[in-house]
């Protein structure tokens, strides 16, 4: 995503999605009119506050999604993406992340400017557009992230010491789950780790090798915690790496997008840490906030083999030999 800083202020309010089969309250009917029913649905709802839209180009894309990129009469610009999928599928539990992670107030986060299905098929999410080409501050980002682990939930039921999010997201294009943990504290945790995560991606890995050294290690995950005294309950921006990272020129607090949030261990946010390029000045801030647990190293690969399950999942056997082989180190087999 690429935006400008000046595009809306960050005023973040809660967002709240709709009920099944509901559309956003005070969001407009897309006419089947439009050539652009998100173009058609900007111009019905902010062109008050941002202006008409005057043209709108090319973002990319991914496996999952396409972007658009407005501009408006009054020199702004919105971030969109569309998808095939509907919004209870795609973009509401992104939409609902970006806010959890907005209110905390510690890193720059696209504000929400709608969501919704479209008439015909698929879905929109729109948002504030960042301009990423500013320098990315590497202390500031790891300060930041880790005001906002521990910033206070918002969500109750994490106030309450469980573990979750308020409706399911996707991570990448797969689904996650996150209903909310039956327990709390660190047993709360490693079942909602265990159950939600890594059974949630070795039964749709389907490999019964993989499976079966999982079931190991899931028997085995309360040895990784003895460390800890209590696990409490933080906002992550859930798939962290470097493509969803940036600098916003003209700003020098380091931006954060595209999330797969729930509330978790502040430690599952280094799970993408592979793909994330942190450095030593990185570390630097982040430790300044929280220290480093002794058993922090131990568990960074259990925290990683779900992103690769992930991927092997999403991108297929390229990836096999990584889950492989961190369930052989992680199991002893």
């Amino acid at each position: 995503m690429h935006a400008n800083s000046g595009c809306c202020p960050l005023s973040f309010p809660k967002f709240r999605p709709a009920q099944r089969g509901q559309r956003l309250a005070g969001v407009a009917s897309l006419s089947s009119s439009s050539s652009d029913p998100v173009e058609h649905w900007m111009n019905a709802n902010l062109s008050a506050e941002i202006g008409k839209v005057v043209k709108g180009r090319s973002g990319g894309g991914s496996g999952w999604a396409r972007t658009t990129i407005y501009e408006t009469e009054k020199g702004q610009k919105v971030f969109a993406k569309v998808s095939g999928k509907g919004s209870e599928h795609m973009f509401r539990g992104e939409a609902a992340g970006l806010s959890a992670m907005g209110v905390t107030r510690t890193l720059r986060v696209p504000r929400v400017l709608g969501c919704d299905d479209l008439e015909g098929g698929g879905s929109f999410l729109a948002m504030e557009y960042f301009d990423l080409g500013g320098a990315l501050d590497q202390f500031k980002l790891g300060e930041g992230l880790g005001r906002m682990h521990l910033a206070r939930p918002e969500a109750q039921e994490a106030l309450e010491g469980r573990f979750g999010f308020g409706l399911n997201n996707t991570i990448g294009g797969t689904p996650q789950p996150n209903s909310w943990s039956g327990g709390t504290g660190t047993e709360g945790w490693i079942n909602f780790y265990a159950e939600r995560r890594l059974l949630h991606q070795l039964e749709l890995a389907g490999d019964p090798g993989l499976l079966r050294m999982g079931k190991a290690l899931i028997e085995r995950l309360p040895d990784f915690f003895d460390d800890v005294d209590q696990i409490s309950p933080s906002i992550i921006h859930g798939d962290l790496w470097s493509g969803n990272i940036g600098g916003v020129a003209g700003d020098d607090t380091p931006a954060i997008f595209d999330p797969a949030c729930y509330y978790a261990h502040h430690e599952a946010e280094f799970g993408m840490s592979w793909c994330a390029n942190f450095g030593n000045e990185f570390w630097r801030g982040y430790r300044s906030v929280i220290p480093e647990s002794q058993g922090f190293q131990r568990r960074k690969s259990l925290y990683q083999l779900y992103h690769y399950l992930n991927h092997y999942n999403l991108f297929g056997s390229g990836y096999y030999s990584q889950c492989s082989s961190i369930l052989r180190n992680l199991t002893g087999s």
